[in-house]
């Protein structure tokens, strides 16, 4: 099987140029990808296209990670609705060190036959002059063929800066550039990345009188059309100081059924038999989340490492009544970040002399003493998920989690937690 039919096969061609999938079966080719520096990282909406470079690679062909240090400070409208804020020089520059180690998980940089490729497109766009770039590049195109691409089109009603709208011809420029200096002649990118990439194919057919080529992916949305990567907390990076890694486990462990099967083909590197299987195992055997498991361990793992999967793994089990002991407070406070909670002194603890029913009652887990009591004796009450059923009990220190927390848990699944102050 070529590329072209892996991706196929993945669902992830969405447009292709005349001829691609023939270029991609008789040659080893170079191709590229553009990154947008306005983070210092990226986020899980840029695996798809990370995935598609690795697979690439996988396959024989280089791969080009072009880091946008150049195009960065102008911004890219495409599927925007607004212009973006421009960032400054060492703004970008902490970004795109942030962006490299991320991609360094996916990317080979040392292979010995077809090493990947790691570029910043400020390398020749900050040396060029406005009026060498006009003419060696503007020249070659219309306004009208700069107005017909969907990205413009979009903003042309509220307004589009003229900073935005020559957009179009940078990229066009890298990909003439990337052909001239590194033979690449594929362009990859989302779906509406479409009309750049053919305005980078017509500067090299007309420039350098070869062939180009250019292939999007569909944008990846969930059955119910919501946004990739966006959640009711925000967006979900791959930068483990900015997204722990349990709560990456824990987006993917979330997946839909309707999704789950689309995303393994996506994001994982699970072949089409094993993927199969996990169909069947979802459609037979739901409440297993097969599916959902394989997926949020493959990609935690390609992403943050086996040792923080492990970690995410035993943090998950928490919720299921699985021992807290070895936990860390950063994990408690990611696992129960969205929990009831109240404060208790933690002084009053080291005391030695708090009751449970006082503890109960103080720290807001029960109404009344009353119903603590009738929670204790029915065995509905537990503390870092150890059950605690006598009434007379004493509440110490002991009961903490490096004196900062004690999570309870009221019944099988309402929890609270107890910040230590």
């Amino acid at each position: 099987m070529n590329i072209f039919k892996e991706f196929e096969w993945r669902g992830v061609v969405k447009d292709f140029s005349n001829k691609t999938e023939k270029h991609l079966a008789e040659n080893k080719v170079t191709a590229y990808i553009g990154f947008d520096p306005s983070a210092a990282s990226l986020h899980v909406g840029s695996l798809l296209p990370i995935m598609c470079l690795a697979r690439l690679q996988k396959f024989g062909h280089t791969p080009i990670a072009i880091l946008g240090g150049g195009t960065g400070m102008i911004g890219d409208p495409s599927g925007k609705t607004v212009e973006r804020q421009l960032l400054t020089n060492e703004k970008i520059e902490e970004n795109l060190e942030g962006i490299r180690k991320q991609l360094a998980h996916f990317l080979d940089f040392d292979a010995k036959e077809n090493p990947a490729l790691l570029i910043n497109n400020a390398d020749w766009l900050l040396p060029v002059t406005l009026l060498d770039f006009l003419r060696d590049v503007g020249k070659y195109f219309t306004t009208n063929y700069m107005r017909s691409k969907e990205s413009v089109k979009r903003r042309e009603e509220d307004g589009i800066s003229f900073t935005e709208f020559s957009y179009m011809l940078l990229q066009a420029y890298d990909y003439y550039v990337l052909c001239r200096d590194h033979d690449c002649t594929l362009q990859m990118g989302g779906s509406d990345q479409w009309g750049n990439i053919l305005a980078g194919t017509d500067l090299i057919r007309k420039k350098l009188e070869r062939s180009a080529y250019g292939l999007t992916f569909p944008l990846v949305t969930s059955s119910t059309g919501v946004k990739f990567g966006k959640t009711e907390s925000g967006t979900v990076w791959l930068d483990p100081e900015l997204t722990s890694p349990y709560k990456f486990y824990q987006f993917w462990l979330n997946t839909a059924d309707d999704d789950v099967i689309r995303y393994l083909k996506y994001f994982s590197w699970l072949d089409k038999e094993a993927i199969e299987d996990l169909e069947r195992k979802t459609v037979n055997e739901p409440e297993k989340r097969a599916g959902q498991l394989v997926l949020a361990e493959e990609i935690t793992a390609t992403v943050h490492g086996q040792a923080k999967l492990e970690r995410a793994r035993f943090a998950s089990q928490s919720l299921f009544g699985g021992d807290m002991s070895n936990l860390t407070p950063e994990e408690i406070r990611d696992i129960f970040d969205d929990v009831p909670s109240s404060d208790f002194a933690l002084s009053e603890l080291e005391t030695g002399q708090t009751a449970i029913l006082d503890f109960l009652v103080r720290s807001q887990v029960t109404a009344s003493k009353g119903e603590a009591k009738r929670l204790l004796e029915s065995g509905g009450i537990y503390l870092n998920n150890v059950k605690v059923s006598e009434t007379n009990s004493i509440v110490s220190t002991n009961a903490s989690i490096a004196n900062k927390y004690i999570v309870v848990r009221k019944g099988k699944k309402n929890y609270f937690l107890v910040n230590l102050v």
